[in-house]
């Protein structure tokens, strides 16, 4: 399996000096950050937000934010690939070399920059990071990899782990629950994913969007199916977007879109988003209808992020912190006619936007997390009135997550019935239905609409 866009080639290695040295501190940056990523455990997220800063120009923060992204996809791969390039393993101190390597194995074979120029500046990059001794290793490891890429990639893709930079346990899940599609599945998940849009209605409909974008000289089409949404044909910085400052839009894979769509609001309606942080589904809730909305996270550092949203936005909400599992500490005993349950999940369904899921995410953590959702659905359902409904949505697609728990809840419950959802919303799965990963362009994201009996 090749990973990679297009071949890298070698060439002279003659290049301009200024460029060496702007290279160099870019990648040196670069390497430090993915040091967090996949040896610290720190979010891509997290960590590119805290190097972008650094990065002045434009340019250079769009590569640093694709050598990232691309680097913890396929650290599984290329980090394997250093014993095979190396006599001896670097020395644990030497951690940021590692990365250095890693980074430019990934633009080589899946970037497809010039291999000159990957090995001038990973050489230069080595010396900004404070390890020059390791400055000729790294241009002898870079310069094998040109020579020799054709047998170590297929030294590389014997084993399924390497093959598809996903580790053993999550193949082994995605075959059991998903046997037909698992191969599918992983291929999307080492696509990048595309930009998705969501019109903010109370700012304008999402023909006035696309027309101002298209004014801006960007063009974005506009899915069925999803009232609200655009799809841009590029990655760029939302935030230099025509009307981002003014609210005009949000960021929203369509997966995510249409989960508010099953609540079935009409105005004047009590609910409740149990998990609310970072705020898209709360923001969507509110640009649809007017409801009086009470958005809950257990994290107040996430929701003081909900409320700069909502503030962008032009909207308004009661914010609280309490734990959804934990009702007594945070519920004023006034019934909920619409519940939102976007419960915590191993993000499975979410590999291409967050690739490092790959890299942070265990086994082990499944039955923790099942019985987490488990615990939230029992503490919720008794603040949902007669005849309400609950949304129970995750971003996994992983049976354990999904149809297990609902299936687990539904055995233990007298008063709740599913109610059937239409074949767009994916595969059957128990009583909701599965997007897996790609699928109509979007995201992984399973669904389940649970009612009241009165």
């Amino acid at each position: 399996m090749n990973p990679g866009r297009q071949p890298a080639r070698g060439g002279s290695r003659s290049r301009p000096a200024t460029a060496d040295v702007a290279g160099a501190s870019l990648r040196a940056e670069a390497a430090r950050a993915l040091v967090r990523i996949a040896l610290d455990g720190v979010s891509l997220r997290i960590a590119l937000a805290e190097a972008l800063p650094r990065i002045d120009d434009a340019r250079d923060r769009a590569l640093l934010a694709a050598l990232l992204f691309e680097s913890s996809r396929w650290w599984l791969r290329f980090d394997a690939a250093l014993p095979l390039l190396m006599e001896k393993p670097l020395a644990p101190r030497a951690r940021q070399v590692r990365a250095l390597l890693v980074l430019g194995l990934v633009q080589l074979a899946v970037l497809g920059l010039p291999g000159y120029a990957v090995a001038a500046a990973s050489v230069a990059a080595a010396r900004a990071l404070g390890f020059p001794q390791f400055a000729g290793l790294v241009n002898a490891v870079l310069r094998r990899f040109l020579r020799e890429r054709e047998a170590i990639e297929a030294r590389l893709d014997a084993d399924p782990l390497t093959r598809t930079a996903h580790p053993h346990w999550l193949l082994g899940a995605l075959r059991r629950d998903w046997p037909d599609e698992a191969d599918a599945i992983v291929a999307a998940n080492n696509r990048e994913a595309p930009l998705v849009l969501r019109a903010n209605r109370r700012q304008g409909s999402r023909v006035e969007l696309q027309e101002r974008l298209r004014a801006a000289g960007i063009e974005a089409d506009a899915p069925d199916g999803l009232d609200d949404a655009l799809v841009l044909g590029a990655s760029l910085d939302v935030t230099r977007l025509p009307g981002y400052a003014e609210g005009a839009f949000s960021v929203q894979d369509g997966a995510a879109q249409r989960v508010v769509e099953l609540l079935d609001l009409a105005a004047g309606q009590r609910v409740l988003d149990a998990c609310a942080a970072p705020g898209g589904k709360a923001a969507h809730i509110l640009e649809r209808v007017e409801v009086e909305l009470l958005a809950l996270d257990r994290d107040p550092a996430r929701l003081r992020r909900v409320e700069e949203n909502f503030s962008r936005l032009g909207l308004r909400a009661e914010l609280r912190a309490g734990d959804a599992a934990d009702p007594g500490t945070w519920w004023d005993g006034r019934p909920f006619e619409r519940i939102l349950l976007d419960a915590p999940c191993s993000a499975s369904g979410i590999i291409r936007r967050q690739p490092d899921i790959k890299l942070h995410r265990r086994a082990a953590d499944l039955a923790p997390l099942a019985a987490l959702q488990a615990g939230l659905l029992s503490a919720l359902w008794p603040l949902l009135a007669p005849a309400g409904r609950l949304v129970y949505a995750t971003c996994s697609v992983l049976r354990e997550e999904n149809e297990a728990v609902l299936a687990g809840f539904l055995a233990a419950c007298d008063d709740a019935c599913a109610l059937e959802l239409p074949a767009r919303y994916g595969h059957a799965a128990g009583v909701g239905r599965q997007n897996l990963p790609g699928e109509g362009g979007m995201d992984g994201f399973f669904v389940a609409v649970l009612e009241k009996l009165a």
